[in-house]
Formats: structure tokens, sequence, C-alpha cells
């Protein structure tokens, strides 16, 4: 019987930039699995984990090279989640990324409000439309019943 390291080999096939390219199975995402020890893991991690060691409590695998089928030690770093999320090109990095809020005013640390949901919102954009509230309702009557 092949020893497990083999048929991981296998599965390997050299790619663009260092890369090395998971050609077995793969998610629906793009990572690629692999079956060891009676259950399927992802291939980036059980490289990882043989060839760098043991992934620390608390950290995920962050590929370096932005390829989710890579499985090149040499690409992937040990992060926390949150590292992980704002390297990447989804809708949190991009928001987190951002210097100026949609009216072009700056999220200096005197001008950002950071919500309860931890999102920042500009403290100048908040002033004009509470001010902008408050004249609303100082014009509305209330009619009589």
């Amino acid at each position: 019987m092949r020893d497990w390291t083999d048929r991981f080999l296998a599965k390997i096939r050299d790619a663009e930039g260092g890369c090395w390219e998971w050609t077995g199975g793969r998610t629906s995402d793009g990572y690629g699995t692999f079956w060891l020890d009676g259950r399927q893991q992802y291939a980036h991690r059980v490289a990882y984990e043989t060839l760098r060691g043991p992934i620390p409590d608390g950290l995920v695998i962050d590929h370096l090279c932005r390829n989710r089928a890579c499985a090149n030690p040499a690409h992937l770093e040990a992060v926390t989640n949150r590292t992980n999320i704002l390297r990447g090109v989804g809708f949190c990095a991009s928001r987190a990324q951002q210097t100026r809020c949609v009216h072009g005013h700056a999220f200096t640390a005197p001008n950002t409000y950071i919500a309860p949901n931890g999102t920042r919102k500009c403290r100048t954009c908040r002033a004009a439309t509470s001010r902008s509230v408050r004249r609303r309702r100082r014009g509305v009557t209330c009619a009589a019943a």
C-alpha cells in the first residue's frame, strides 16, 4: 500500500508563481481536499502541518499567494482570522482599507465614530444627518384627531 505522502504528492503540480496547485478534489470555493486518517482535510493545512509544524490554536492558514488551491507551505502563513479577512479582497477588507467616507471626509481619529457593530462612521456626516432630522421635526405639526 502506498504511503499517504505519495498519494498527496501525486495530486500536486507546479503552477505559476511557485504555487503547488492541488489537482485533486476541491471544495466549492476552491480549497483542495485530501482524505487522511479516515477524514477529509484541507490540502493546504495538511501541507503546512507536515512541513512547518502544528497550526497554533486560534490561528487559521492564510494563502499569501491568494490561490486557494495552492498547497506550498512557503505560500502559507498562520494568522488570526481577522488578519486573514483583512488581507483579502472581500467586502470587509475593502471597507477596512477605506480612508474616507462616501462624502469624502477623512477617517481620522477625531472624525471617526466606531458603532456598536464595529463599523466606522463619519462624525461630520452623522452631525449633518442629525441636524437635518431636527430641522424636519421642527417643521412637522401634529394633526388634531
